[in-house]
């Protein structure tokens, strides 16, 4: 009976022993954790838009499809652009012509000014010597009168071919420099750009999601239609208790049990912290100030860098998750 006793007793010294065991190394480790079950995977999302409206004539992917980055999308009509690039180089032809002509326009002024530069001296050196030849009686006063009216209309006529050169001057002379050579340029520029936005290709690789685009559809731009979730970006958002924030800070390893894959643990490294709680950033956030205020514990999003994924698990946005950050 002592013997039994005696045992009895050491079974329930080892019993205690290892409860104490367990317990230390229980609080040992999570001293040394911190884990929330506040955390959901998440990606960078390009939402895909048109930079050229008018009506899709072809859709290339489907919903969910896996894209690399150069595959096409989808089309928009190009028609109107080519029209539009038509009409935009016509426009630019004319506006290259009339620059020629105000060139010759100029050309012609100036001879025309030289001329009659030329002229208006021979008209003021005959009138010098109508003076003379009246004044010894070789001529009648009328030859000095007429002498006169011609060097006063050569005068005149000076101006205004003067006057016309200005006005062909003032038109800029290099063709670049001329507006309605750069409008039309422009309108080249835009309506090639239109005809190389009509044609739609991924920026980058991943895949398709939440797509309804159908041929036909009328599109403007700058409206998302569909979206793309970048491939190699997704994180997870861990949302910790303010409380919880001390030691947590980028680089340290992180533990990641994702609920979709019970079995398997994925691993990662804190990015970043928040600058703001989540309720900072909300659409309405909360009014502190009023008088039913309540002390609430918020939580700030961590941001969590997961190590490259393997291919046999696929991740989902929005998918749950528990985390468990190693302080160091």
């Amino acid at each position: 009976m002592k013997r039994i006793a005696q045992k009895k007793k050491t079974v329930a010294s080892l019993l205690v022993i290892g409860v104490l065991f367990g317990t230390f190394a229980f609080v040992k480790l999570t001293s040394h954790v911190r884990s929330t079950e506040n955390a959901y995977i998440n990606a960078d999302v390009v939402e895909v838009a048109s930079l050229a409206p008018g009506r899709i004539t072809a859709v290339h992917v489907t919903d969910n499809q896996h894209v690399r980055k150069g595959d096409p999308l989808f089309d928009v009509d190009p028609e109107p652009f080519r029209i539009a690039l038509a009409r935009a180089q016509a426009d630019l032809a004319m506006a290259m012509q009339s620059a020629r002509q105000d060139t010759a326009e100029v050309s012609a002024s100036r001879a025309q000014v030289a001329q009659t530069s030329i002229d208006l001296e021979n008209a003021r050196t005959s009138y010098t010597r109508a003076k003379e030849l009246v004044a010894r009686h070789f001529l009648t006063q009328q030859a000095t009168d007429d002498a006169l009216t011609r060097v006063q209309a050569l005068q005149a006529a000076l101006e205004q071919a003067r006057a016309k050169l200005a006005k062909a001057q003032s038109v800029p002379q290099k063709i670049e420099e001329r507006a309605d050579v750069l409008k039309a340029q422009a309108e080249i520029a835009q309506a090639k750009l239109d005809l190389e936005h009509a044609h739609v290709t991924a920026e980058q690789d991943g895949q398709i999601t939440n797509l309804s685009l159908t041929p036909g559809s009328l599109v403007a731009v700058g409206t998302p239609l569909f979206a793309l979730i970048a491939e190699n970006s997704f994180h997870i958002d861990a949302n910790f208790k303010e409380t919880e924030l001390a030691g947590i800070h980028p680089g340290e390893a992180v533990d990641i049990d994702i609920d979709m894959y019970p079995h398997h643990r994925f691993h990662g490294t804190v990015e970043s912290l928040s600058g703001g709680t989540g309720t900072a950033f909300s659409l309405l956030p909360p009014q502190n100030a009023t008088g039913n205020w309540v002390k609430i514990a918020q939580r700030v999003p961590v941001r969590i860098k997961l190590d490259p994924p393997e291919a046999g698990y696929p991740l989902r946005i929005g998918a749950t998750a528990t985390v468990g950050v190693h302080i160091r």
